[in-house]
């Protein structure tokens, strides 16, 4: 924590990712293809190897494609004609239209701690958030968070690279050296906002999609790693 020559917190600018960190997101999916795997039933290959084919064809298609629902039930039914060696048939699109009916009707269920967090940082801080995927359905769940109020700008993009991270600093006009992004993705929150120059905040999510995993160096003294976001008070 930074104070000022009077004991105070110094202001920073803090950036918040969305799923995963402020609300939960990918449990959703990884309940979908828990059922998708076992309705597969495949005479040869156990669930890490199908969970394996999976994760190579969202891969691709988040390169493509991008993210959010519509991708994933793409890559879904991708997934069943890869391992069934055919066009998936009406009924079988059906089937996993079915599957993943909890993503359409999913709710947005807060973190713990998140909203009583932000109203104390809020005060303190200028707070700005940032997330990926379908422009429509991070919308939609942005307006049903509750916590709009709390930003100075939320903003959704197709992707966070290096790129993104400088063009936040430019579009704000924040110093980078003063800011910190917060999130649970080390692909998208962490790696490419320290490599524009922010600090970065990691909190972890067991629950994390696969493909935003990558390493840490645990010698960067630029990234805070905290067990929980109450804990971000501890620190802003």
């Amino acid at each position: 924590m930074t104070v000022d020559a009077t004991g105070r917190r110094q202001a920073k600018v803090l950036i918040f990712d969305a799923d995963d960190t402020l609300w939960e997101n990918n449990v959703v999916f990884e309940r979908v293809i828990d059922d998708f795997l076992a309705w597969l039933d495949h005479p040869t290959l156990d669930r890490a190897e199908l969970r394996a084919v999976l994760d190579d064809i969202e891969r691709a298609n988040a390169v493509a494609h991008g993210y959010g629902s519509k991708v994933f039930l793409r890559s879904l039914a991708e997934c069943l004609e890869r391992l069934r060696e055919r066009p998936a048939t009406e009924f079988e699109r059906q089937e996993i239209d079915r599957l993943a009916v909890a993503l359409v009707e999913h709710r947005v269920e807060l973190m713990p701690g998140v909203a009583e967090a932000l109203d104390e940082l809020a005060v303190r801080h200028e707070l700005l958030l940032l997330t990926k995927g379908d422009q429509a359905e991070q919308q939609r769940k942005l307006d049903a968070c509750g916590l709009l109020h709390h930003f100075r700008a939320a903003h959704i993009v197709a992707e966070k690279t290096v790129e993104t991270y400088r063009w936040l600093v430019r579009e704000h006009g924040f110093d980078p050296s003063g800011a910190w992004m917060i999130g649970n993705s080390p692909k998208s929150d962490i790696l490419p906002a320290r490599a524009a120059g922010l600090n970065a905040v990691f909190i972890p999510n067991e629950n994390t999609w696969v493909l935003e995993d990558d390493e840490l160096d645990p010698t960067d003294t630029g990234v805070l790693r905290l067990a929980s976001f109450r804990d971000l008070l501890r620190h802003f």
